[in-house]
Parts: C-alpha cells; sequence; structure tokens
C-alpha cells in the first residue's frame, strides 16, 4: 500500500516544534517489518534512551536517521524533512543529494569505532570539518584540540587508532563526531565494546556533553544504569514498536507493562 505523502506537513514550525520527529514511519527489509508505525518527538536538548531486547527496532531507530531509507511515514530534524524534500508543494521521496545535506545536522557513534585507521586522533576529528564543512586546516585543528580535550584525549592526539585502548578510540570517535558540530547526536551501544573498566572513561564523556551541550540525544543502550541516570526519558521498544515510554524513574521503578517488566525483570536477573 502506498503512504499517503500529502497527511504529512512540508515543515515543522513553531516554538515547540520537536528538534526530531518520526511521524508514523515503517521499515521493512524484505518482507521483514522491523519498525512499524513509529510516532516520537524529540524535543531539543532532551535524552532519550532506548531500551529492548534483540531484534526489537531499537538500533533501526538510529539508522533510518543517519544511514537507511524508509518505507512509510516522514522523519523531520530540526522542523525539516530528511526523508522527503518539497517539491511543487508537496513531500517527495528524498533524492541522495538532499539525503546526504539533510543529514548533515546529525553525529553518529557507533559501538565499533570506524575511526579511520591510517590517520591520527588528531586527523580523524579534522578531516570532516575540511573536507565536508570546508573548514580552513587551521580551524579545523582548533576545534579538533579543543573537542580532544573535551573527551580527556588531548596528549594522545597524535597517536594512531591501533595504539589506543578501546575506551580511548570511542572518546576520539566521539570528538570526531562533536567536531561536525550536529544539532542531534547519535550513540549505538558505544559502550557494548569496551572492557568494564573503561566503560566509565565514556559514560563520562556522555555525561558532561549532557550537562555543558544544548545536544538533542538519543543513545540505544544495553545498560540500565546508565539509561537511568543519564536520560530524561526511556523508551522501551518490543516487535517494532514503543511498548512503553516515560521517565527513567517510573519506568524502572513502575512499568506498566507485562512486556517491559518481564524485560527488566530479565535483565535485573542476568546483572
Amino acid at each position: 500500500m502506498m503512504d499517503d505523502l500529502t497527511q504529512y506537513p512540508l515543515t515543522l514550525e513553531g516554538a515547540d516544534a520537536p528538534m526530531v520527529s518520526f511521524r508514523n514511519v515503517t521499515k521493512r527489509y524484505g518482507s521483514l517489518t522491523v519498525l512499524e508505525g513509529l510516532d516520537l518527538d524529540v524535543a531539543e536538548g532532551e535524552m532519550i534512551a532506548i531500551i529492548g531486547p534483540s531484534g526489537s527496532g531499537k538500533t533501526t531507530v538510529l539508522r533510518m536517521l543517519m544511514l537507511e531509507r524508509i518505507q512509510e511515514g516522514v522523519i523531520y530534524v530540526d522542523g525539516k524533512p530528511i526523508t522527503h524534500q518539497a517539491k511543487n508543494g508537496k513531500l517527495v521521496p528524498a533524492s541522495d543529494r538532499y539525503l546526504r545535506r539533510a543529514r548533515e545536522p546529525i553525529g553518529m557513534c557507533f559501538q565499533h569505532f570506524n575511526l579511520f585507521p591510517h590517520m591520527t586522533a588528531l586527523q580523524n576529528c579534522m578531516e570532516g570539518p575540511v573536507q565536508v564543512l570546508g573548514m580552513s586546516r587551521r580551524d579545523a585543528r582548533e576545534r579538533a584540540e579543543d573537542l580532544l580535550e573535551m573527551v580527556g584525549m588531548i596528549d594522545k592526539k597524535d597517536q594512531h587508532p591501533s595504539r589506543l585502548s578501546g575506551g580511548q578510540q570511542q572518546r576520539v570517535a566521539i570528538a570526531r563526531a562533536l567536531a561536525m558540530r550536529p544539532k542531534v547526536m547519535l550513540f549505538d551501544e558505544v559502550t557494548s565494546a569496551l572492557d568494564p573498566e573503561v566503560i566509565g572513561e565514556v559514560t563520562n564523556v556522555i555525561k558532561k556533553l549532557v550537562t555543558e551541550h544544548n545536544l538533542t540525544m538519543l543513545m540505544v543502550t544495553h545498560q540500565m544504569g546508565f539509561a537511568r541516570d543519564i536520560s530524561d526519558r526511556v523508551c522501551f521498544f518490543y516487535g517494532g514498536r514503543i511498548e512503553e515510554q516515560g521517565k527513567p524513574a517510573e519506568l524502572f521503578d513502575n512499568p506498566q507493562r507485562e512486556r517491559t517488566q518481564q524485560f527488566l525483570s530479565a535483565v535485573k536477573s542476568a546483572d
């Protein structure tokens, strides 16, 4: 069935417009529906933690924002559609060129760092601003050094990724994403590939971002304690939908839905 795009506004305007908005978004891989009819608004400066069992669609939420196309619905970032573009007064699926430009306000940190192995920490952070934003190398270097200082990695700026620990690489990856001056930051299980003793390094950097920068953030995590501490709202995904959402204290201490209760009980038992 074709999606009726006339039901969606060309832009989202007004002081209370969300920074990120999913409107009836569906994502399929072939015959498999991974997310169905997702409606989710994220306010400017809000931190959303996304939790749920494997296969629930939580990582797909981030991938639709940054990497993949959708089958139905529209996604807006900062009031503008990123999955579609206006043409003759109506929305049509976005061209590749439009999509690249529309995603520029979004930064993403992956589970496996994805740093350029042949570049130093400093060069990794400079590359995007120079190549994509057209910054001078001098300005890009200054920005990169400021960000490496913020994540506690300035003393390692001339090291290549192979010489850095997992926690150090992840902190450089966060600095690299921030160098593009995103309005929205996505974190996909950024601590799951790390040894337990260095997880604190990365979580402390993310906590610093929350308190010192007005970034809008969506974070997929399996660390319930981290989600409770850092987020404004927690969304529990199950079967490609939001099963339950609420403030961390409400959702973790008094979950209303049976599936949420079962998931949190299982996580607690595993710990």
